[in-house]
């Protein structure tokens, strides 16, 4: 504990310590005695501090012109880049995920800010006919002002910089709250932006609980938007405490069906359910976590997936060899073993369902793969997000019944589907209720320059995240007349 390095918020241009002296620490979750870092446990006032500097330096940010802020994130991006090994293993320390994996993280951040800078070039206004030869008539795009950007632990790095990036690139300030699980990889992220020169108040940074600095972050009469990922029942609540005049995007939880169907699919099924299922330990808000089976084929489904799941390797994320790594926190684990003992109850237990506690395993997060058949379609474990390294298994009689199930489900954030069927794979992607749908593909992942986000519970109706479309959230417009 002696050596436990201590992190400061960024506000103003200055990294400084909280008002309230206090702090927090974070832990690994592959080894509870390896403190990573010692964070901010800032107040309402720190946050009002940062909310205020983000203020101020709006009017000037917003005259920048395009080019100047899209040099800040070239040199934020170049940055990430030269820093990702480092980094990486920094986030394997604080979140738990395979270094390969947090060391592509910081590279994925780097790629979606230079996406971001030469994107945003092209976003302009239009120009409309009038019945009056003595006027002009055009809109114009503009930044919103103080943007608040909160993110999760499960990809501290690359989902607040696909917020963060077109935020500045289209001229707002931010104020950027990490999660408290995994603030390091944030700060490193807010660091590469202070190395590339960027103004001060311009990029804000500060740690703490939600509790005490979200009103602020929320409720701020300076702060004209929000964008959020995490729990659904979090993002509800800031939607809800959001007033008329702030614009709010929230990415929250799924429950995401994979469909299979064909007997001649089955062995691109179960490779696909181990990716999309079990990767990053199940902590992926597009994770597999429901896999819907034709009753013919379902037997020789689970032997193989069983099989290759048993043979998956558990341990810390700094080895090389592992498959999956730990829970993040012990909240995490305590939630996954609550629904595992449920689904013991509601279904089948095929395999794993084990926490692992001896050897190497005595200070870590630890559940062994599961997978679960035999569920009944409103049991808690086919219907609640888990968020952890569990499987539910539901027979289908077909391709109607399979899509009325992957439906049934107050969740519309991924989807997929394992066909050969050309008809099939167009109908999926009409009948499924998802705002990413998947075919022959996991139902994990998605590209910087394409659009982000679910239908029903598991976003805002409102904008898209990545992509152009992330632009938007990020600008209004203004319609001008003027007398020629």
């Amino acid at each position: 504990m002696t050596n436990v390095p201590t992190f400061q918020n960024y506000i103003d241009g200055e990294w400084c310590a909280s008002l309230t002296g206090a702090t927090f620490d974070n832990l690994n979750p592959a080894d509870t005695r390896d403190v990573v870092g010692r964070f901010q446990a800032s107040s309402q006032d720190d946050a009002h501090a940062a909310v205020r500097a983000a203020a101020v330096a709006f009017p000037a940010w917003k005259r920048q012109t395009p080019g100047a802020r899209a040099k800040i994130l070239l040199d934020a991006a170049a940055y990430l880049e030269q820093n990702a090994a480092r980094f990486g293993e920094e986030l394997t320390r604080e979140e738990g995920k395979q270094k390969a994996l947090a060391k592509d993280e910081f590279m994925r951040a780097a790629q979606t800010l230079r996406y971001y800078a030469i994107e945003a070039q092209s976003y302009g206004g239009e120009t409309f006919p009038s019945d009056d030869a003595a006027s002009l008539v055009y809109t114009v795009r503009e930044p919103l002002g103080v943007v608040t950007v909160i993110s999760p632990w499960n990809f501290p790095v690359s989902i607040p910089a696909r917020k963060i990036a077109p935020a500045l690139i289209c001229g707002n300030t931010v104020v950027f709250k990490p999660a408290s699980d995994a603030p390091l990889s944030g700060l490193r992220l807010a660091e590469a932006f202070v190395e590339a020169g960027i103004p001060k108040g311009v990029l804000n940074f500060v740690t703490g609980s939600a509790s005490a600095v979200g009103p602020v972050l929320v409720g701020a009469r300076e702060v004209r938007a929000v964008s959020f990922t995490g729990s659904t029942s979090a993002g509800e609540q800031i939607h809800r405490a959001a007033s008329l005049s702030t614009r709010t995007q929230m990415e929250l939880g799924g429950k995401n069906p994979l469909i299979v169907l064909d007997a001649g699919d089955i062995d691109l099924a179960v490779d696909l359910t181990i990716k999309g299922g079990f990767s990053l330990a199940g902590q992926a808000c597009t994770g597999t976590s429901r896999v819907l089976v034709a009753r013919e084929i379902r037997a020789a489904f689970v032997e193989r997936l069983a099989a290759k799941t048993a043979a998956l390797k558990v341990g810390s994320g700094m080895q090389p060899d592992i498959d999956i790594g730990p829970l993040a926190t012990a909240g995490q684990l305590r939630t996954v073993l609550d629904y595992i003992e449920t689904g013991k109850r509601e279904a089948t237990l095929v395999c794993g369902g084990e926490q692992l506690s001896d050897g190497d395993f005595a200070h870590g997060y630890f559940v062994t793969p599961t997978i679960f058949t035999d569920v009944p379609r409103d049991a808690r474990i086919a219907r609640e997000e888990i968020f952890g390294p569990v499987i539910a298994v539901i027979d289908v009689d077909d391709y109607d019944d399979a899509i009325a199930v992957a439906n049934d489900s107050e969740y519309g954030l991924a989807a997929a589907l394992v066909t050969r069927d050309a008809k099939l794979m167009h109908r999926f992607a009409n009948d499924i209720e998802a705002g990413t749908v998947k075919i022959n593909r996991t139902t994990t992942g998605n590209l910087v320059n394409a659009p982000f986000g679910g239908l029903k519970r598991s976003s805002t109706a409102t904008f898209r995240e990545s992509g152009r479309d992330g632009l938007e959230f990020y600008l209004q417009t203004k319609t001008v007349y003027r007398g020629i």
